[in-house]
């Protein structure tokens, strides 16, 4: 679903309206963008999540000025800037390459482009210093960057980018080039620069961790389109497709069958012979076959034959150390897995072949538009 604006407010930073990106002609026509419009809020940190080709990059630099719509415009605070080029924008961007110059300083990294910019000396020095401290660099100011780690050249693009302070901050996967624990430590180190400086940002990636950990709002993006907005918890609780169900997190599809309609709720039956009512995304009227989503974790196994629950029987199970993946299989075939947290002491309770009962809440469960 795309996001549609009729005017700016003063609490938005950025916002598309109906852009599209086309390159090339003819038969060798690409779509990178169909008509995507989003409003982005002042001081937020917003994510545009996807696979590879899916727009989201080149959302980012026609934001930046270095791509331009074929259709459609984009303004920053309220001011239609598609024409306009990069270095007019107060915007600045923080690419995967953090295209450092090795034979300057940790230091003269973050002043070039102040420099550029042909600022007082005394200015530049008090930036830099301010940048330093804010990044936590304070102690290899006179590093050169190949002297220093990946994660600390990644903190000197960053305080970079931020020291001419810009209204908006672009970040074109910056923490693809870093290894798993480093990652993770970026990611706090980042939504801490955004809530300290409250600069808005504006994070493309495709790694869906990063996107639930840091995000205020995430666009979840495919084929040029973005097909739901919303809260970390609103997109992952809240899908409103599968593809975006099945993008973020893993999930359960079951194929089933509308029996009744009650305002936004269905009844329907799945399984063979079981009932439950489900959730509809807004505006979606489901009828006769459609897919309900329901998380891993969410499901709860009992005993079998409790009262409540519907029968079925362990396939497999997969430890991960934190949890275990059940496997199981409904009465008519249908696969499903439940995720139970590991705890001391539990007791191999539901080995492979074992008759269990399962279940779940009415309001984890969604039926979905695909």
């Amino acid at each position: 679903m795309q996001e549609q604006s009729s005017k700016t407010s003063i609490t938005t930073a950025v916002e598309a309206r109906n852009v599209s990106k086309i390159f090339g002609a003819a038969d060798d026509k690409v779509v990178a963008l169909d008509k995507v419009s989003v409003s982005i809020h002042e001081n937020e940190f917003f994510t545009l999540l996807g696979p590879s080709g899916c727009g989201k990059t080149t959302l980012l630099r026609m934001i930046a000025g270095f791509e331009h719509p074929t259709e459609g415009e984009i303004f920053l605070y309220g001011e239609e800037i598609s024409s306009q080029p990069p270095y007019q924008r107060p915007v600045n961007t923080v690419f995967q390459s953090y295209a450092l110059f090795p034979h300057l300083t940790v230091a003269q990294n973050v002043a070039f482009g102040l420099e550029m910019l042909n600022k007082p000396k005394d200015e530049i020095a008090d930036a830099v210093d301010r940048m330093l401290k804010l990044v936590r660099l304070e102690a290899m100011r006179n590093r050169q960057t190949e002297q220093i780690s990946g994660g600390q050249q990644q903190r000197v693009a960053l305080a970079r980018a931020l020291a001419p302070r810009p209204k908006v901050l672009l970040l074109d996967e910056p923490l693809s080039a870093l290894d798993l624990k480093l990652r993770k430590e970026m990611q706090g180190e980042l939504k801490r620069l955004q809530h300290e400086t409250g600069i808005t940002f504006i994070f493309v990636t495709h790694d869906q961790e990063e996107a639930l950990t840091m995000s205020d709002r995430i666009a979840v993006m495919r084929e040029g389109n973005i097909l739901q907005i919303g809260s970390p918890r609103e997109i992952y609780d809240r899908p409103e497709s599968r593809f975006v169900s099945s993008f973020i997190g893993e999930t359960n599809f079951i194929d089933s069958k509308v029996v009744s309609r009650h305002d936004s709720t269905v009844e329907i039956r799945f399984g063979g012979n079981e009932t439950a009512s489900a959730e509809c995304p807004a505006g979606f009227i489901p009828d006769g076959a459609v897919t309900l989503a329901i998380r891993p974790e969410y499901i709860r196994i009992e005993p079998a034959d409790t009262e409540g629950t519907i029968g079925a029987r362990v396939t497999e199970k997969v430890y991960f150390g934190t949890d275990t993946h059940y496997h199981l299989s409904l009465q008519d075939g249908t696969a499903l897995v439940s995720r139970l947290q590991n705890t001391r002491g539990r007791d191999d309770t539901y080995p492979v072949g074992s008759e269990v009962g399962l279940r779940w809440s009415s309001d984890s469960m969604q039926i979905l538009k695909d």
